[in-house]
């Protein structure tokens, strides 16, 4: 262990030793006390915990590839060519650039470029079910009652969320965008309306591709536009309510009048929107597609300055028809990521933009056929799965942790959801253990261990 990493480790016992002895203190004092007093408590402990050493780098911004449904790990990043017929499936792993390193031979544009992104393969959790692996995935929050697959569920803010909260993004844009939809989990929970992402819906592959609500309604010029903008303030007289607890929808409103008046006159903003002006070779490197597309159109988001961008790409949760399934899923999808990855990296962009991919979960070793179903697949599997992490000064060329020789959990480096999404604040330049106070009136944190995993902090 060098000194740095001393120096982080320290902090990281000094800040636990802080909680615990607010947790003490705290729960010792709610016999004589306030509530309030135990918030108190909150602020003092993480007051006293010392940052961690060396040279903070700049804030990241983040694409998060949000592969609804549960990807196979078995299938992609973590292949298992050794192990028995009912476990090893019809896939082979090939060799990329980087030697030691294999993955899905259906993804050859990712092997040529191993160099520049991580694979996780060892996080793992206890959601069998979409809706809380979802939520566990998307806030780094267990959900607090069991949650049915099909649920959308929001008891903790998402990353989207937090960060559109803590950083703002220039020129009236919003600082989280979710294309083509909000995921289950990615609202804003307490954190309020004004925090949810602002969702794009049109398709950027279509050929008259044009974000709808984004631009000056026809017959009426600029100028006509903002007059009326003055005129509804002067004839708005609901009274507003001044505690900002109380969420007052009507502020809300406000909120995405005023943001969608910025979006609309804002030529920067404007821009951010213009696919159109991307060179045919760009646009073809990424693929003619609506998931290839968004992903171009996400590099321009942040291009532009905005923070957190979620790419919503259903449709893995693969029970039956799996290996024909990905045969025609997993090449261009390989294509769009290793695309993004290869633009930012050419464009100097690659260093302050992380690239993620993952779903809720992975899925189950062992082959099986659901009833009614004539064709085999896989399973829920919250025990392993594998992430794609690439970019915001994450060494790439690297495996982390593995699974065992079934795939059925980490044999090698077991990290938590909670670990992967301390990650992601702390590249955002977050820190993920910070807390809020919600509108309850309770201390509420961020992740409730906020150590990142260290390989890929760089």
């Amino acid at each position: 262990m060098n000194h740095h990493d001393m120096k982080r480790a320290e902090a990281r016992r000094a800040a636990v030793l802080g909680r615990r002895s607010m947790l003490k203190l705290g729960v010792g004092g709610l016999a004589g006390g306030s509530f309030l007093d135990l918030v108190g408590l909150v602020r003092q402990a993480q007051a006293a915990a010392p940052a961690a050493a060396g040279p903070q780098r700049p804030p990241s911004n983040c694409i998060l590839i949000w592969m609804d449904g549960g990807p196979t790990h078995l299938e992609t990043f973590d292949l298992k060519p050794d192990a028995p017929s009912e476990y090893r499936g019809e896939f082979v792993p090939v060799r990329t650039n980087v030697p030691g390193i294999e993955i899905c031979e259906h993804m050859p544009q990712l092997a040529k470029i191993a160099d520049k992104y991580a694979i996780v393969r060892s996080v793992h959790h206890n959601q069998g079910n979409h809706g809380a692996g979802n939520h566990y995935m998307m806030t780094g929050a267990p959900p607090r009652i069991p949650v049915g697959c099909g649920a959308y569920v929001s008891f903790h803010p998402s990353m989207g969320s937090v960060t559109a909260h803590e950083r703002q993004a220039p020129h009236g844009l919003p600082s989280y965008f979710s294309l083509p939809s909000m995921t289950r989990s990615g609202g804003p929970n307490f954190l309020g309306a004004a925090y949810a992402p602002f969702v794009v819906s049109d398709d950027p592959n279509g050929k008259d591709f044009r974000v709808r609500d984004l631009s000056v309604p026809r017959g009426l010029d600029e100028g006509r536009f903002l007059a009326r903008r003055d005129l509804r303030k002067l004839v708005d007289r609901l009274q507003r309510i001044e505690d900002p607890a109380a969420g007052d929808p009507v502020r809300v409103l406000d909120d995405y009048y005023d943001q969608g008046y910025d979006l609309v006159t804002t030529p920067e903003a404007q821009r951010a929107f213009q696919i159109e002006q991307e060179a045919d070779t760009v646009r073809d490197a990424y693929g003619r597609n609506s998931f290839g597309q968004r992903l171009l159109l996400a590099r321009r988001l942040v291009e532009a300055g905005v923070p957190f961008v979620t790419i919503n790409d259903a449709g893995w949760d693969d029970h039956s028809e799996l290996w024909s399934n990905l045969r025609k899923r997993l090449p261009p999808w390989d294509q769009a990521v290793a695309a993004l990855i290869s633009d930012l990296s050419q464009r100097g962009l690659l260093d302050t933009t992380m690239v993620i991919a993952l779903g809720e979960f992975g899925r189950t070793p062992k082959i099986s056929t659901v009833a009614g179903r004539a064709t085999s697949g896989r399973d829920h599997w919250g025990s392993a799965m594998s992430i794609l992490f690439a970019g915001g000064g994450t060494p790439g060329g690297q495996v982390i942790g593995g699974t065992d020789r079934l795939g059925h959990a980490p044999n090698d480096r077991p990290l938590s959801p909670e670990n992967f999404v301390a990650t992601v604040y702390t590249k955002l330049g977050i820190d993920p253990g910070k807390h809020y106070i919600t509108p309850a009136n309770r201390p509420a944190f961020l992740v409730s261990d906020p150590t990142p995993i260290r390989e890929l902090m760089g």
